[in-house]
């Protein structure tokens, strides 16, 4: 007589191959997709704007930001649109400190005096590449990344990569300081 088998392999196996394939597959599959969704869920988190009040905010609206923000390159926001008490802007130097015929670098400006009495003041922002400059001699204003070189009166390019001008913010002389007007 021949032997009949009467249960399937997997009864005498003790194993779906079937089931055992997609059990490895599923687990894979959902540690995959959960780590996915925690990766994305950290990204979101630290793209968020706090909107909490805590200690420590600026806004109005009660977060870290404002409803009034400052133009790149300045240092705060004036909602009042003046800056110091004396009626003027912000101040930027002492008139005193600007030699003729060059200038200074203070905060985010170069500040000069091309003529006796005739103020400017330009960007400290390189437009080649946006490195600091660093130096005005000779009339001209220096930048160390890749020598470009603007002048003092108008802050054009005169050497190096840049072919664009140093932004200009108008100033006028205040008393013994020259603000921006």
């Amino acid at each position: 007589m021949t032997d009949v088998q009467t249960r399937p392999d997997t009864e005498i196996t003790g194993t779906d191959e079937k089931a055992a394939g997609t059990s490895t597959a599923t687990s894979r599959r959902v540690v995959l997709v959960g780590a996915g969704a925690l990766g994305a869920g950290c990204l979101l988190a630290a793209c968020g704007t706090d909107t909490s009040t805590s200690s420590g905010t600026t806004g109005s609206n009660g977060g870290d930001f404002s409803n009034n923000p400052a133009p790149a390159g300045s240092a705060t926001a004036d909602p009042a649109g003046g800056g110091d008490s004396s009626g003027g802007g912000e101040t930027l130097a002492a008139v005193a400190d600007v030699p003729e015929g060059g200038g200074i670098i203070k905060g985010d400006y170069v500040i000069t005096q091309p003529t006796a009495g005739e103020f400017k003041a330009f960007s400290k922002i390189c437009t080649h590449q946006g490195c600091p400059v660093n130096k005005v001699d000779g009339g001209q204003i220096a930048c160390p990344c890749h020598g470009s070189f603007f002048s003092i009166k108008d802050g054009s390019p005169t050497a190096g990569p840049a072919k664009k001008a140093l932004p200009e913010t108008k100033v006028k002389v205040d008393g013994d300081n020259i603000v921006a007007a």
